[in-house]
């Protein structure tokens, strides 16, 4: 909590696509087309989450721990 913020009042993080203040309907982003940009990314594959070779795995080989 800062002086600025009156106690009892959250302030949202801003919206990771523009950066505006996030809308409660469409938390954490600002309106629905930044939603859908977002959505859009992870659909394009420039989103990822790493995971392990599946290589290693496929082959029967032990995997690296």
């Amino acid at each position: 909590m800062t002086a600025d913020t009156p106690s009892g009042t959250e302030v949202p993080p801003p919206c990771p696509i523009c950066g505006k203040p996030a809308a409660p309907a469409f938390r954490p982003f600002c309106s629905k087309r930044c939603a859908d940009v977002d959505l859009q990314r992870w659909f394009s594959g420039r989103y990822a989450i790493p995971g392990r070779p599946e290589d290693a795995v496929a082959d029967g080989e032990e995997p690296e721990a």
